[in-house]
């Protein structure tokens, strides 16, 4: 099976390259996998404490924090969590009854009958700690929520069990290949094995092997009969007459017990701490994601809020076209405070030489000529015979815009860590302008701008 491992696995591994006799763990030394589980323990318990965390972003991903401590526990323990997966009535909970060599999970003839997720300890396994788990199945019809928990299981599993009990269907290869982006070991069970011929499921296991080829290793393909039909034998008596007798046929679960034990003893550990080590992964990237849009919102409200500023400034004291550069120093203002939302302060040179980073890229973009037809077409806007203040409006719009430009051009730069990414500034700022509707913007501002105004004055 493919598989990309994260960068503390890899150093793990060179840590343990000079010395192969720690995989036996002699006496006084650490095995590899007490190495990756220790690694994964201090990657859990250092995004389980960081303080840089809102509360509100803890609040809001709850669940998943709560998952952390699950897993420290588990981690701690030296646990193993196996989980089947797979469609309704393919004999998934009869999987891991055979397994377990008892009856434990339901194997209902009724449709859906696996409804929540059920967890038993697999005693059999020598050094213990081995969990299995039952989750309902992937194609329950008006099961969205039970399929979700399936796919949420088996994202937080070690070892997965992939159940079919046929070629795969449509909908099993589109399950198969959402689950192996996880990168845990799936192991291919192909159960009800005993209604098939030896010839057929050779020919069975050589279509499979050819459908799963980059997502399942051959070896891992394995063939069991955990619930086995009734075979009816016809035998002939001494007298010579015929008579019927029904036996059960024995379960076949010998070479999945064998493949699942080989990949337990000799990766377990480490399929913990990988494991683990993933979902803390990703739920790195969900608090960073969540951290970046509460930063957008609040930069959102900031520009807006520039924008209104320098917007009435402009209107309430109406400066020539050419003096509108000498309100550069609000966005001056504007971007100091979103570089302190991102947490990446900036002085004021800095701002100052983004600004003038920015209006190069307009410039460049649409140049002089643009610009001038831009400022008369907006200032016609506001005359033809009306108010003076709705002619000072106009010119408050045009520097509104130009701070709106200016503020998401920025915001765009800052929250990608002060880069402009690989397409450089034209392409932000040209991005920036194609997603504006500068007419509507215009009138927007117009509207506000009057609006802050006249309240003003009644006040």
């Amino acid at each position: 099976m493919q598989s990309s491992l994260p960068d503390w696995f890899s150093t793990a591994k060179k840590k343990n390259n000079n010395d192969q006799a720690d995989q036996e763990s002699p006496e006084g030394k650490v095995s590899k996998g007490d190495t990756h589980l220790e690694l994964a323990r201090e990657s859990l318990a250092k995004l389980l404490d960081d303080t840089r965390v809102p509360d509100s972003i803890r609040n809001t991903l709850k669940s998943e924090y709560q998952e952390i401590k699950t897993m420290l526990d588990k981690l701690e323990h030296g646990h193993v969590h196996i989980a089947v997966f797979g469609r309704v009535c393919v004999g998934k909970s009869s999987v891991l009854n055979a397994l377990l060599g008892k009856e434990v999970f339901s194997t209902s003839i009724l449709h859906g009958e696996t409804k929540t997720v059920g967890m038993q300890a697999w005693e059999e396994y020598q050094d213990g700690g081995v969990f299995l788990l039952d989750t309902p199945g992937i194609n329950e019809i008006e099961g969205e929520e039970r399929e979700q928990m399936a796919h949420d299981v088996a994202s937080r599993a070690d070892l997965l069990l992939f159940v079919i009990d046929s070629d795969l269907t449509d909908v099993e290869m589109e399950a198969l290949k959402i689950i192996a982006e996880d990168k845990r070991p799936i192991l291919l069970v192909v159960n009800k094995s005993d209604q098939y011929s030896e010839e057929e499921q050779l020919q069975l296991r050589k279509i499979i092997r050819d459908r799963v080829k980059g997502l399942i290793s051959a070896e891992n393909i394995v063939f069991t009969a955990a619930q086995p039909a009734k075979q009816t034998v016809v035998y002939i008596d001494e007298d010579g007459s015929e008579n019927e007798t029904v036996r059960q046929r024995p379960v076949d679960i010998v070479n999945l017990k064998s493949r699942a034990w080989d990949i337990i003893e000799a990766e377990g550990k480490t399929l913990s701490a990988l494991n683990a080590t993933l979902f803390a992964g990703n739920l790195s990237e969900k608090v960073g994601l969540s951290i970046l849009e509460a930063r957008r919102e609040v930069a959102e409200k900031t520009i807006h809020m520039y924008c209104i500023g320098k917007g009435v400034a402009v209107a309430v004291n109406p400066l020539p076209i050419a003096d509108l550069v000498a309100a550069a120093t609000v966005d001056v203002g504007m971007i100091i405070h979103l570089s302190k939302i991102y947490g990446l302060p900036m002085t004021k040179s800095e701002a100052g030489g983004l600004i003038k980073t920015i209006a190069a890229q307009m410039l460049v973009l649409y140049g002089t000529v643009w610009a001038t037809h831009f400022v008369s077409s907006a200032l016609k806007l506001g005359t033809g015979g009306l108010s003076t203040l709705i002619t000072a409006a106009a010119q408050g719009a045009i520097a509104y815009y130009s701070t709106l430009v200016i503020g998401q051009v920025a915001e765009s730069y800052l929250s990608k860590g002060k880069s402009w990414g690989d397409a450089g500034p034209k392409f932000v700022v040209q991005e920036i302008l194609d997603s504006l509707d500068r007419g509507s913007v215009m009138s927007e501002a117009k509207g506000e701008i009057l609006e802050y105004i006249r309240n003003k004055a009644k006040k």
